[in-house]
């Protein structure tokens, strides 16, 4: 965290004076250190100083021979500050207790007695998984990295699709993007066209699909007053309507064959006709298409001409599908659950274990368009503030059970997500990214080849 301007603030949780004193000496002065002892104050501390750390003793007043009292406030911490790094301290034995905190959203557990090396080893981690998420929350939202509004990544498959539209936007070729449907093809059409020199121009877009073949023509290129009963006025198209900026051709491969050779013209010539007119008009647009289809298919069945997509596809971007982005579903699902639930007032509203193991499991089909339905329906529905896979409309996977109850996979998965997220802020720079983990270079190329983690972009797309 040295070198963040967000300085480290710990809470520590527990009502014995001895440990209180005891941790509070296991760190030195780059550390804020708070204590509270009980619930009241736990929660005062937590508004007063938003700690990214907090450990917390689960036997605490009025119930300290018991869990049900650190219990209740691990929802209340999860509850106001979801961000925050939950640490669960527990004794030697108390194992059930800690695999149930774990799934209730706790990041980590220490279990007595008081080791000071593993404690801030854990403490230490828990700052850096902090660090990294707030990092990918930025890359997320366009501050750095990708710098793609709307695009929510830390799988090196998303991440190189973003960095290959932010390489090609500054240069003005006709890009056609490609993916099944619901990945966001749109998004990443308008991405390239607020990173491009064409920013403060239009943006016009038209779903090639979605319009009956005899009315298309004139939404693309407009009519002339008394071009067809009903045309009472002239009337610009979407392409004339982009002029200077970005016309979006989606679902191009659903563009009927008679339009393709108007369509192929204007891109060969930049020049227009309205229907019913006969005066060429100059338009200056960066044309960007996308489809979820085979094109090299249908030009095999002639559905689709071969000259065009030989026009269109000067750069082609393929966008991956969501099961195929490692990572990618529990952090989009999340990043929803945050929105919906502040737009409905529930932001107490988490994950329940079951749910997040569904969401990993689940194929998604329908890619982040169906997870934008589920999770909104979740958020809806759900009863308590725990969102649950039947909720979700998912079926619970038959070894959920088995993987929250098993730590050493709790934490294995926790390694490999911190692991991943530094590389991706790093851009894989191993020195980096070993710096970000506070591991040595060579531990970091162990764990790249123990977990499978791609250590460049181009491993992770192959």
């Amino acid at each position: 965290m040295q070198g963040n301007a967000e300085a480290r603030s710990l809470l520590i949780i527990e009502d014995d004076p001895g440990l209180q004193s005891q941790m509070r000496w296991c760190f030195d002065g780059s550390t804020q250190v708070t204590v509270a002892e009980d619930r009241e104050e736990a929660m005062a501390a937590l508004r007063r100083c938003e700690p990214q750390v907090v450990t917390l003793d689960l036997g605490l007043p009025p119930d300290p021979g018991g869990a049900s009292e650190g219990f209740r406030l691990l929802e209340d911490i999860l509850g106001l500050a979801p961000a925050t790094k939950v640490i669960v301290v527990t004794g030697r034995e108390d194992r059930e207790n800690a695999v149930r905190a774990v799934g209730m959203g706790a990041a980590d557990f220490y279990q007595k007695p008081l080791d000071s090396d593993i404690l801030n080893f854990v403490v230490n981690r828990a700052f850096r998984l902090h660090e990294l998420e707030r990092e990918n929350e930025r890359l997320a939202v366009g501050h750095n990295g990708a710098r793609l509004k709307g695009i929510i990544a830390s799988s090196p498959q998303m991440i190189a699709t973003c960095r290959t539209i932010e390489k090609i936007a500054p240069a003005d070729v006709t890009t056609l993007i490609t993916g099944e449907t619901g990945t966001g093809k749109e998004v990443l059409a308008r991405a390239l066209h607020d990173l491009s020199p064409r920013l403060n121009k239009p943006f016009a877009a038209i779903n090639c699909a979605a319009i009956p073949e005899n009315l298309l023509e004139s939404e693309l290129f407009g009519h002339e007053k008394g071009a067809f009963t009903g045309a009472s006025q002239t009337k610009q198209g979407k392409v004339e309507m982009a002029h200077g900026g970005t016309l979006f051709l989606d679902e191009i491969g659903d563009m009927p064959l008679s339009l393709q050779v108007k369509m192929l013209r204007f891109l060969q010539e930049r020049v227009i006709e309205r229907v019913g007119g006969v005066r060429s008009i100059p338009v200056d647009v960066r044309v960007v298409a996308a489809t979820h289809q085979d094109l090299e298919t249908l030009i095999r069945n002639q559905q689709f001409r071969e000259d065009l997509y030989y026009r269109l596809s000067e750069i082609t971007v393929p966008v991956p599908p969501l099961r195929a982005r490692e990572g990618d579903a529990v952090l989009i699902a999340q990043s929803l659950l945050r929105e919906f639930a502040g737009q409905m007032n529930r932001t107490t509203l988490t994950f329940s274990e079951d749910a997040l193991h569904a969401i990993r499991a689940y194929h998604w089909p329908g890619n982040v368009r169906e997870m934008i339905n589920k999770v909104k329906r979740a958020t809806i529905m759900a009863e308590g503030k725990r969102i649950t896979a039947a909720d979700l409309e998912l079926d619970a996977a038959d070894d959920s059970v088995g993987s929250a109850l098993n730590l050493r996979q709790v934490r294995e998965d926790a390694e490999r997500r911190a692991i991943t997220q530094a590389l991706l802020c790093a851009d894989y720079n191993m020195a980096q990214a070993a710096r970000l983990l506070g591991v040595t270079r060579p531990t970091l190329y162990n764990l790249t080849d123990k977990y499978s983690i791609a250590t460049s972009v181009a491993q992770g797309v192959q």
